[in-house]
């Protein structure tokens, strides 16, 4: 709701002020959109002192769109997707670098394309989601080194690229093969001469050193870094590079000159008004302050880390600041408040690497009371004791035991082998069935002729038009049913154009419609594939090809309540359940309906594999007064 309530005002103060744009921006936007430079760099030249005011891309953004200039509208969208980077609206900075990309895309720009996958990389790392930030940074790699003659522009990308992927395997503690990565990226950029990416990466490279304990290498460039920072006149790299000196002094147990530093970059980190830098500076100067045994003003300090890293889930960030009000509550003998943030931090961390997929974890670990640490140690002393003793006597036996449980662990590994190699078989044998049922003779042959009546009748277009949906509908069967999971997105156009060709059959009356929630990224669930088509199937002999008059399908998307899972409805205004039963007892021929008793063990197939629940309800629909109204299928279905 904060969220929503944020992007409203932002937008009512852009709409607000746009008649205060000055004259001399609308007329270089005029002149630019008119002009319609190719490549972000030639764009950058003339607006890149202005590309951190959001209401002016705003406008230029609007500008490009009336003016049809895709790339103008690429470059915008990007600069406000950055900007609500930096203020932590993480969901709203990847729609608009997303959209950005979709321009580039349909417009062919590889230069855009590999500028909105870095930022969508950037964005997905901040929110510690390291493997989708991977693909995003290592696709716009390999895309920008697909050039055989790199602009600067693109060779800046590939550097830009490098740092990134050098910064997720940061994240995930490999530091010397990050430093690998930035190393590479700084050597190419200080052949581009540029200033910016050299203080970026001495200061990645400066925070790797840091971890592997190098702490005399990390400080020099770490002021490295400020220099160039300095020289160029850059506020964000000046709290960076003074909030991890200050580190370093705290490290040293040198509390006094970290103060210092950290107080001189507070308020130009609140002047940004990027939380994460906030959160960090915050978290340090409470740790300073610890050591000097200032213990009220450092659970001041984190308790305001930890409260603006939690309004913007910062998770890394809320972390450290629970991390250290635990050390500071032990400190006090505040054990069960030192509990609780240790076990916050502990929460914290595990969703960190429930998103990073291979993150490597170094917990923490807080003093207790030396005391009862000593009981503690005397006891296990004591059990270890009598453990020994009963080794000795018992050694024999232990030996034999070990050896039956060698055999039973062995009879139980080749009964568990033998189960799989059963389960894999099955899995196999309902894929192929599944691509049998998707690609079943009727079904193609009516296609096919479908289309050679447009033939016959000389309806060119209409052939070429539906033969190549018909074309792309079976690629898209063939590829999917080689992967277990695809897309959402994939999985809807694939039920989109076998509905278009099914709507031949039926002279264009059905009405299809696919509707999605706007809290859900298509491109980022994934669902078993070809899951969905058998239901639009069922619905289309079995609901509607008997009925007369209006024939509609709605296919639902939305979120479930438990936000780790998704609805998906499928809706027909069809004849029922009943009324199709009893007019396929009447025919001579029955047609067998196999697909969805198919999909139902595959359902039950994932729910095994994945520990997760894929359920499936088929309703009939009524009217007031009885009378049938078609039928729903409810999927619930695990966002994998």
């Amino acid at each position: 709701m904060k969220r929503s309530l944020i992007i409203a005002v932002l937008c009512l103060y852009f709409q607000g002020f746009s008649q205060d744009i000055p004259d001399s921006f609308k007329k270089t936007v005029d002149s630019l959109v008119s002009a319609a430079p190719e490549g972000r760099a030639k764009i950058h030249s003339v607006l890149g002192s202005s590309r951190r005011d959001t209401v002016l891309m705003r406008y230029f953004a609007d500008a490009s769109t009336e003016g049809n200039y895709a790339d103008g509208q690429a470059y915008a969208l990007n600069e406000l997707g950055r900007d609500y980077r930096n203020h932590s609206l993480f969901k709203e900075a990847i729609k608009l670098h997303q959209k950005a990309l979709e321009i580039a895309e349909a417009n062919d720009n590889l230069e855009f394309k590999v500028t909105s996958l870095n930022y969508l990389g950037v964005v997905y790392r901040r929110t510690s989601s390291i493997r989708t930030a991977m693909d995003y940074n290592q696709k716009a790699l390999e895309l920008a080194e697909s050039v055989e003659n790199p602009s600067r522009s693109i060779k800046r990308m590939i550097n830009v690229s490098v740092n990134c992927i050098g910064n997720l395997y940061q994240m995930l503690n490999q530091y010397d093969r990050a430093i690998e990565y930035f190393e590479t990226s700084l050597r190419l950029e200080t052949e581009l001469g540029n200033e910016l990416g050299q203080a970026i990466n001495h200061q990645n490279i400066g925070e790797c050193k840091e971890e592997l304990g190098d702490w005399t290498g990390a400080l020099e460039d770490y002021r490295t870094s400020l220099a160039f920072n300095e020289k160029i006149d850059n506020d964000m790299g000046r709290v960076l590079c003074n909030n991890a000196i200050a580190q370093i002094y705290i490290k040293e147990d040198k509390p006094l000159e970290a103060i210092e530093l950290l107080e001189y970059a507070l308020p130009k980190a609140q002047k940004l008004d990027d939380p994460f830098l906030i959160a960090s500076v915050f978290n340090k100067l409470g740790w300073a302050k610890f050591l000097l045994k200032q213990y009220d003003e450092a659970e001041q300090n984190m308790l305001q880390g930890l409260k603006t890293a939690e309004k913007k889930n910062l998770k890394l960030e809320a972390s450290q600041a629970n991390n250290l009000l635990a050390q500071l509550n032990t400190e006090r003998g505040n054990y069960e408040k030192a509990l609780n943030y240790t076990s916050k931090a502990r929460e914290l961390e595990e969703q960190i690497l429930n998103a990073s997929t291979v993150r490597y974890v170094n917990d923490v670990i807080f003093r207790y009371d030396s005391q009862k640490k000593s009981n503690e140690i005397q006891v296990l002393a004591k059990q270890n004791e009598i453990v020994r003793l009963n080794l000795r006597k018992k050694n024999t036996t232990l030996l034999i035991s070990a050896i039956v449980l060698a055999l039973l662990a062995g009879i139980f590994y080749i009964l568990y082998r033998q189960y799989q190699l059963k389960n894999e078989k099955k899995v196999l044998t309902l894929e192929q069935s599944m691509l049998r049922s998707q690609m079943n003779p009727h079904f193609l042959f009516n296609s096919l002729n479908s289309i050679k009546l447009y033939i016959i009748n000389n309806e060119q277009k209409n052939a070429v038009h539906y033969l190549n949906k018909f074309s792309k509908l079976v690629r898209k069967i063939l590829e999917a049913s080689s992967l277990r999971e695809i897309p959402l997105a994939e999985e809807l156009e694939t039920v989109e154009l076998y509905m278009n060709i099914e709507n031949i059959r039926f002279s264009n009356e059905i009405d299809f419609e696919i509707k999605i929630s706007d809290d859900i990224d298509p491109h980022t669930v994934k669902i078993p594939s070809l899951i969905l088509q058998p239901f639009l199937e069922n619905a289309l002999w079995h609901g509607l090809s008997s009925k007369t008059g209006e024939k509609k399908i709605l296919l639902n998307v939305r979120r479930a309540s438990d936000e780790n899972y998704i609805h998906i409805s499928i809706t027909d205004n069809g004849i029922g359940r009943i009324a199709s039963e009893e007019i396929k007892q009447s025919k001579v021929l029955k047609r067998k309906s196999v697909g969805i008793d198919i999909t139902k063990e595959r359902l039950t197939n994932f729910s095994r594999d994945y520990l997760n629940s894929f359920n499936l309800q088929i309703l009939d629909l009524y009217k007031d007064d009885g009378t049938p109204e078609g039928t729903k299928v409810l999927l619930h279905i695990p966002m994998v």
